[in-house]
């Protein structure tokens, strides 16, 4: 951790790490890295044929390659961040981005199903350390207000822009060489990431006053294990199964047996102050909404570009385009000009309605519907949405917290976004399957019969994920307050790594 000279007042020091000249390039190396593990919660789907057809596993089981990770990611978030405060925020960005690095070689090298879910699975444990520890780096990096701004406004759109990245790489991946370079290209990122955090990011002392919280560490990890796996259980078994229902009730019970711990122990795991805070907790709440809404997008209008309307994986990457470019825009606007003039309370459910309303606008793609006249102008108004949701809910999640609690206050935004994709993808896959055999009972499973079911199918993960979308938007505008968030100018000093 960085410590004050005594010639160095607090003031004196905030505006000397406030003019670090390598702040910038360090901004360059946390978003690679979280563009990294954002981008592999989304680059294995439009691999997923190749990968069955090469290594022989069942339709049953090829969820597990997309669910390994979330597993791992989601419930080991918590304990990520508290790590990352513990041994300082550089040596846990090396050993995540080296543990990414070489989970993904062994995931791509994987000569059966069993070894490459274990890569993937290992993927997830250590994005678990990356993912808070580049937030929190982030968070302690920047405290001047507009560069702030600016600085979360770029790492929104990657956050933001990340699935579709992903989407796109994967598609040329699979098609110019093979789904195994999904896996190797994150050698790539960590290997420069790697470099610019051993060069630019200054060395650290110890904080010998961060403790691990054993029992909260066990209830949470464990609890959040259960709540996703019986999420991802729902999809295959669905929700009327007896195991779907055990570990939800199993995972709702272990957390709030956390929740009780954290006001019992001396150094909890996730200290409440950190949500109690209406800000942050209407933050934590469009972080969760706006994942498990995002998934209805991303899945099913990957599913009917190519299975509808026939498009090469390639050209599915590419018709992703556009929303990452309106998702950049907006993020980049919403945080250094929307959000530092209004605050986050009208920015943040306005860019809930407009992600509603692009869904709402999908669900009128038919069979025969065409890219630019029916599908690109949703996909803009949902990316300008998003973008307009995600970089404000970022900053606000983080904003003055104390940096001894940067890496756990990151790891919990982080967390409310996985377990609202791991929810998002199990509701919303149970109710587009559900939507598909309603359609087809008492028909001839004709071509055009399961066409149209597919088309009902899509349709359904639409206007859930509106709706979403539109419930955050109500819970949003009541939650945050109103008014720019003040900045308090004795805050603690910034670089602490």
């Amino acid at each position: 951790m960085s410590t004050l000279t005594s010639e160095e007042s607090p003031p004196q020091a905030e505006r000397s790490a406030s003019r670090h000249h390598h702040r910038w390039l360090i901004l360059a190396v946390i978003a690679t890295a979280q563009l990294m593990v954002v981008l592999d919660a989304t680059i294995v789907n439009i691999a997923l044929p190749s990968t069955q057809a090469e290594l022989g596993f069942s339709d049953d089981s090829r969820q597990w390659l997309v669910t390994a990770y979330s597993l791992a990611f989601g419930s080991l978030l918590l304990i990520g961040g508290r790590i990352a405060d513990l041994i300082g925020r550089k040596a846990a960005l090396v050993v995540g981005l080296v543990g990414f690095a070489g989970a993904s070689a062994l995931a791509g090298a994987a000569a059966n199903f069993e070894v490459l879910v274990a890569g993937r699975a290992l993927q997830g444990v250590f994005g678990a350390l990356l993912a808070p520890t580049a937030l929190a780096l982030l968070t302690t990096t920047f405290t001047d207000a507009k560069e702030r701004a600016k600085a979360f406004g770029i790492y929104g759109a990657v956050a933001g822009a990340g699935g579709g990245v992903g989407l796109l790489l994967g598609g040329v991946l699979t098609e110019y060489l093979n789904w195994r370079w999904c896996l190797y290209v994150n050698l790539i990122f960590a290997a420069v990431a790697l470099v610019g955090a051993m060069v630019l990011l200054p060395r650290h002392r110890r904080d010998t006053g961060v403790k691990i919280d054993i029992p909260g560490t066990v209830t949470v990890t464990a609890g959040l294990f259960a709540l996703v796996y019986g999420f991802a259980h729902a999809e295959t078994d669905g929700w009327s199964s007896t195991g779907t229902w055990g570990f939800l009730v199993a995972g709702a019970a272990l957390i709030a047996v956390f929740a009780w711990l954290q006001t019992r122990v001396a150094h909890p795991l996730l200290p409440l102050r950190i949500l109690r805070d209406r800000d942050r907790g209407a933050a934590s709440l469009a972080m969760f909404i706006s994942a498990a809404g995002m998934f209805g997008f991303n899945l099913f209008l990957t599913y009917y570009l190519q299975q509808t309307l026939h498009y090469s994986p390639v050209e599915t990457g590419l018709a992703f385009l556009p929303t990452v470019a309106a998702v950049m825009i907006s993020s980049t606007l919403a945080t250094s000009v929307l959000t530092p003039r209004f605050g986050p309370k009208p920015i943040v459910p306005f860019g809930m309605v407009l992600a509603a309303a692009g869904l709402v606008w999908l669900t009128a793609l038919e069979t025969d519907s065409t890219y630019a006249a029916h599908v690109l102008p949703p996909l803009l108004v949902f990316g300008l949405g998003l973008g307009l949701v995600m970089a404000p809910s970022m900053s606000a999640a983080t904003f003055g917290i104390d940096p001894a609690d940067a890496g756990v206050g990151s790891a919990s935004v982080n967390t409310m976004q996985q377990v609202g994709g791991s929810i998002g993808t199990a509701l919303l896959s149970t109710l587009a399957a559900g939507a598909a055999t309603d359609y087809l009972a008492g028909k001839a499973p004709t071509p055009d019969a399961l066409a149209q079911s597919a088309l009902e199918s899509y349709s359904t993960a639409y206007w859930w994920s509106a709706a979403f979308f539109a419930a955050g938007a109500i819970l949003c505008g009541l939650l945050f307050r109103r008014g720019v968030p003040e900045h308090d100018p004795d805050a603690a000093p910034t670089v602490h790594m």
